[in-house]
């Protein structure tokens, strides 16, 4: 009995994209990694027959090796390789710290982040950084890239993409390669529309910098927004 003959409820992968991974049970999770059971039993019945042979306890199932896990009917190399990866996978996670997100109290904070992708270009490109409503960062994104002295911005795809973060606030720059830091009329006209957009979306826009190859100009900074 495979897995796609099982009621819909019970299918461990269908429940995964219907109803998230919480709601399966730990015997499913491991029915999915798995994939199959054998002629006699489910991946299901399969996963829990192990489990529970180690008292329902993945720490204590981390402990058999391939061989150990080979014992088991129903379970190949293959299956066992799965299994012990997964679990490595498991530990690995449990072993690194969850890294910090970046906040970005200052124009200088934001130059420090968009100036190693933006100084040196010899096109202009523009740039968008989300935020939380703490000000830590939750992505990065290139929005456009240009010619010598122009970009363009499409607003829907940048609010398209703070929606997905569900950011509370932005931070936009883009370089000018001259090295003329002084806003430009295309540059003043695009950060009106930012601005006017994100206040209808509840969406802050803290601040648009202008990045040279040295130095940046802050509109925030220069009162400007």
């Amino acid at each position: 009995m495979s897995i796609k003959f099982l009621a819909e409820d019970d299918r461990p992968r269908e429940k995964f994209a219907l109803k998230g991974k919480s709601s399966l049970s730990d015997s499913e999770l491991l029915a999915i990694i798995m994939s199959s059971g054998s002629r006699e039993e489910s991946a299901v019945e399969l996963a829990r027959r192990i489990l529970e042979s180690v008292g329902n306890n993945w720490h204590n199932l981390s402990l058999l090796n391939l061989q150990d896990l080979m014992k088991f009917k129903g379970i190949g190399e293959a299956k066992a390789i799965s299994i012990s990866a997964a679990l490595e996978i498991g530990r690995r996670k449990a072993s690194q710290e969850v890294p910090e997100k970046i906040k970005i109290s200052s124009s200088v904070d934001a130059f420090k982040v968009f100036h190693p992708r933006l100084a040196d270009l010899q096109t202009e490109e523009f740039w968008v950084i989300f935020l939380n409503q703490n000000n830590k960062i939750l992505g990065k994104s290139q929005l456009s890239t240009g010619g010598i002295n122009f970009s363009l911005v499409d607003l829907r795809v940048l609010f398209k993409l703070a929606l997905e973060f569900s950011c509370s606030a932005i931070m936009i720059a883009h370089n000018h390669p001259s090295g003329n830091l002084k806003p430009s009329q295309a540059d003043n006209a695009i950060t009106k529309e930012i601005f006017e957009a994100g206040k209808i979306l509840k969406i802050q826009l803290l601040d648009h910098l202008i990045i040279t190859q040295s130095t940046y100009f802050s509109y925030a900074d220069e009162n400007l927004l």
